[in-house]
């Protein structure tokens, strides 16, 4: 099985690359140049595979929240080779691949982002026999708010943890997400079933009214 998987929902890229067993990953600080650099990257990729686009079984995407413009410039592009290749996506949140970082280290886990305008988005995860849990739903808060539903002894991580005072924040190499990770992921949604086609896969945004897109009045 062959899947390429991309998170472009943060200042990093992250490409996953799985064949069969064997996974490769790129991790890149790009800040905001993913639109001038994502479809190149994965051309490299691929090349230095031996890979043609049509080899790929499953697409893989971060679907946010996160970055507005990140979130389209990586979901339509996969959205784009999914239809041109007639192959599934398997649509991740970019909360779930980031809690992924803090495996092996039990209790609750709760990832946060800068949503900025002093919000944080975030959610709660507990690992239970080596398995990630989400217990809480996808959520756009203020830290004020955060600090209320944060669990007794739950690690933070992610680019909004630090501003959560007296929380146990993991090092800062844990705090965006990891292109292997989305890969893991993938690999448990496609044994359950759990993907789609091309247009069926939709982003996570937690700001409605600032991401509705108004038509022009008519002249």
């Amino acid at each position: 099985m062959k899947i390429l998987g991309i998170d472009t929902t943060t200042r990093f890229l992250c490409l996953g690359i799985c064949d069969d067993a064997r996974i490769y990953e790129y991790n890149m600080d790009l800040g905001i140049k993913h639109s001038a650099l994502l479809v190149s990257t994965i051309k490299r990729a691929l090349e230095a595979l031996g890979w043609q686009l049509g080899d790929i079984d499953y697409f893989a995407c971060g679907l946010g929240p996160g970055s507005f413009t990140g979130i389209r410039v990586g979901l339509s592009t996969i959205k784009g080779l999914s239809w041109a290749l007639k192959k599934p996506i398997v649509g991740i949140s970019t909360l779930d691949i980031l809690a992924c970082n803090a495996s092996g280290i039990g209790g609750a886990v709760v990832p946060a982002i800068d949503a900025k305008r002093n919000l944080i988005y975030c959610s709660i995860y507990q690992f239970k026999n080596g398995a990630l849990k989400r217990t809480a739903p996808y959520m756009l808060l203020q830290e004020a708010e955060l600090l209320k539903k944060i669990p007794a002894h739950a690690v933070l991580l992610g680019d909004a943890a630090a501003k959560i005072e007296g929380a146990r924040i993991l090092d800062k190499d844990s705090w965006y997400p990891k292109a292997r990770h989305i890969i893991s992921l993938a690999l448990e949604r496609i044994k359950e079933k759990k993907f789609k086609r091309a247009f069926s896969a939709q982003p996570i945004y937690l700001y409605p009214k600032e991401c509705q897109i108004k038509k022009s009045p008519k002249s």
